[in-house]
Formats: structure tokens, C-alpha cells, sequence
């Protein structure tokens, strides 16, 4: 998803990637636990305090319970996984900061993360100059994989990047065609939160809403952590809009949406997956109610091969939202694991593993509890399910699952 692009970063991502040219050595023997073994270490980079963090603890704790079934089952012979989660607050800076920590420590092997587009931007260049392999659960910026200029040339930037979430490129006109199609909205008025995923989100949202013969009824921009809307909200009730599309996070629309049908503006709010929180009904109350938002994949409440995943976060009592990328978080680790698999042979760590794990990756193929997990040539997820959901009597109700063609 999702993505809160904080400031521009140049001189230090400079520095940073000229002290990443080696990962370090490994001797044969890779890191030993305290049994004898060989130890290897997947690192998660999401907001894990502040900002979206219910969101980022769902990711940190859903590479958890894959570390631990993997350590269970015994999965990689000779080899104990465990998870070095480091919190970025949502803010590239730090998660720059986070990358080249994980980088340093020979003993990570593989990261899941972040959950914010704009903090992937500075990170991917770190882990590709260390040849270290990044799988998002959660990022949708299509850039990210292919490219500045995708929607004319797409080419993948970095190939030690990839992602179990789709794009934005399917997302915002998944998003515009329910408007238009089914819910019937002729004249919307589209606001972002000027940060990487929010602006492209609205964007994509746009073209597609105005291709079906939509209006954009206005259009403005808020600040990450305002929290006063009032201008905003009376720009959206006199344009006479039959919808609200907001692009950003759910701490500034759960505000967004409460003020706008306090004002009167009895209109739904209509977002993507960085709404799609609990977080988001618990704090706009009763003025949620008919709010809507895309998410990627299908309800993981709903599928079976989930069901154990979902028993074990509930019955361990973890802090997050496991439903919004739990699933994707534990495909993505489960996905590095059997890379590791594949590399590590009688706990032997080879010197260039990280290389071969991000080529076994790419080469990656099995049904996840979240779907079918793959990537394309640009490390992509082969999986383009999307959900709309609505909020109905306080819940996320699921209305609509299927496919986009953005041809």
C-alpha cells in the first residue's frame, strides 16, 4: 500500500550506499545458535509506534508466526530462523537508517517490508547495492518495480526488490469503476495527502473515473497530520459532490470523514488500502458507516488456508491488524524461507547466498495462505485479486472481489 513519502533524502542515501558496496564475508559455518545450528535472520522494517502503526505490527507479527511454523516443521534442515523487526515510524529517513543497519548484520539474509511506498523509495537502493532481497507486503506505488515512466516504459529499477501486494496502476481504476459502474457517482471530488502513494492513488483514480465519463467535481490536498478540515470540508459541500475520493492514510481521513458528515455532507469516503483499518472505524464512530475502501487481495477471514495463520495470531494475543497485510507478510517471509531453503544446504551458508536468495526468489512459486505467490519480471506479484469494502454496521463488510484490466 500503501506510503507516506515524508521529505526528499540525497545526500545521505549517497553516503549510505557507498559504505553497502560489500555485505560482509561469511565464513561456512553462517551464524550458530545457541543448539549448534546455523541461525539466519529476517528482518521487517514497518511503522511499529506512530503513524499506520496497527498496520506495521500486523507485518511484523505476521512474519512471526512464519518464522515460527518454519522453526516447527523444520523447514530449512540446520537452520533456526528469527525476526529482527525494527520500527521506521514512517519516515523514509529512518527507514533508510533501518536498511543499512539490516544490511550490516551477515546474519539477515532477507527483509519484509515496509509498509509505506515513500519509505521504500529509500530503501531499495540500500539492500540492491548489498544484493539483499525485499519482499513489501504492502507497498503499491507502481514505480517502485517498474519504474518512473511505467505507464509508457516500464523497467525495473532494482531486481532484489519485490512485492505479495499489487499496484496502484489496478487499484485506483478498480476503485473508479465501482464508483462509476456500480455505486452510480457521477461527480466526485478527489483530495491526497501530497505523499507517494496518496498523489498517485488519486491520480490513477482520476483518469479512471473521468475514462467512464465521470466528473471530478474539485480537487485539493491536506497535509500529513492535519487534523482540521473545516476548509476543506465546505469546499466539498458547496461543489454538490456525490462522493469523497481520498488518496493517504487512515489517521488524517478517519478525521476527514467524521468532519465531513458532521458538517452535513452526508457523502461516503472513498479510499484505498491505507484506509483499511480497524483503526479507521473505532475513531470515526457511526459517521464511518457507508465508507469504502480497495484492498488488495481477497478477505483473509475468508479463506481457508488462512484459518490456522489467523488462530495463532488471535490465540498469541498480538497488538496490530493482522487482516490488512498478515497474510501477505507471512506469504512474503515464507517466500524467503524456502529461497533460504534452497541456498543453505546442512546449515552452510555460502559467501554469496544473499545474491542466490534473491535469485531463488525470483524463481519462487506456491500457494500462500494469502494466494498463489509468484512474481512477474519486474517482481511483481502475479496476484491482481482486489476487494472493495464498505463499512457496514461498524465492520469492514467485503462487497465486491475480482480483478482490473488497466489496458
Amino acid at each position: 500500500m500503501r506510503p507516506r513519502s515524508l521529505t526528499a533524502i540525497t545526500a545521505a542515501l549517497a553516503a549510505g550506499a557507498l559504505t553497502l558496496t560489500a555485505c560482509g564475508s561469511r565464513d561456512d559455518s553462517g551464524g550458530s545458535d545457541d543448539k549448534g545450528g546455523t541461525t539466519v535472520v529476517i528482518g521487517v522494517d514497518a511503522p511499529l509506534t506512530g503513524q499506520n502503526s496497527a498496520t506495521g505490527l500486523g507485518i511484523q507479527y505476521g512474519v512471526q508466526i512464519a518464522v515460527d511454523d518454519a522453526n516447527k516443521k523444520k523447514t530449512v534442515p540446520g537452520v533456526t530462523f528469527k525476526v529482527k523487526a525494527l520500527d521506521d515510524k514512517a519516515v523514509p529517513a529512518t527507514g533508510q537508517q533501518n536498511a543499512t543497519a539490516l544490511v550490516a548484520a551477515d546474519d539477515v539474509l532477507g527483509v519484509v517490508g515496509p509498509l509505506n511506498s515513500g519509505v521504500a523509495t529509500q530503501m531499495q537502493q540500500v539492500f540492491a547495492t548489498a544484493n539483499l532481497v525485499e519482499i513489501s507486503p504492502s507497498n503499491t506505488a507502481p514505480e517502485l518495480t517498474q519504474g518512473k515512466n511505467w505507464q509508457t516504459k516500464k523497467s525495473r529499477p532494482y531486481k532484489t526488490y519485490f512485492r505479495t501486494a499489487t499496484t496502484d496502476a489496478l487499484q485506483g481504476g478498480f476503485a473508479a469503476q465501482y464508483a462509476h459502474d456500480t455505486l452510480k457517482k457521477k461527480k466526485v471530488y478527489v483530495v491526497d495527502d501530497k505523499q507517494t502513494y496518496g498523489a498517485g492513488l488519486s491520480k490513477l483514480f482520476t483518469a479512471g473515473f473521468t475514462k467512464l465519463g465521470g466528473k471530478i467535481a474539485g480537487t485539493d490536498h491536506v497535509n500529513t497530520g492535519d487534523k482540521d478540515f473545516s476548509t476543506l470540508v465546505t469546499k466539498v459541500k458547496n461543489s454538490k459532490a456525490d462522493m469523497l475520493y481520498y488518496g493517504g492514510q487512515y489517521d488524517e481521513s478517519q478525521i476527514l470523514t467524521k468532519q465531513l458528515k458532521d458538517a452535513g455532507a452526508n457523502i461516503p469516503l472513498f479510499g484505498g488500502d491505507g484506509m483499511f483499518s480497524d483503526t479507521y472505524i473505532k475513531t470515526a464512530g457511526k459517521t464511518s458507516e457507508g465508507d469504502l475502501v480497495t484492498s488488495v487481495g481477497v478477505p483473509v477471514d475468508t479463506l481457508p488456508a488462512a484459518k490456522e495463520f489467523i488462530d495463532a495470531y488471535k490465540a498469541k494475543k498480538y497488538p496490530g491488524d493482522y487482516g490488512t497485510y498478515g497474510g501477505y507478510s507471512y506469504d512474503a517471509a515464507t517466500a524467503i524461507i524456502k529461497a533460504v531453503g534452497e541456498v543453505v544446504k546442512d546449515g552452510k551458508v555460502p559467501d554469496d547466498a544473499r545474491q542466490q536468495i534473491v535469485d531463488q526468489v525470483q524463481k519462487v512459486k506456491f500457494d500462500g495462505i494469502a494466494g498463489p505467490v509468484a512474481f512477474d519480471e519486474y517482481g511483481d506479484t502475479t496476484n491482481k485479486q482486489l476487494t472493495v469494502y464498505q463499512v457496514t454496521d461498524g465492520k469492514w463488510k467485503a462487497v465486491k472481489s475480482g480483478t482490473y484490466d488497466a489496458g
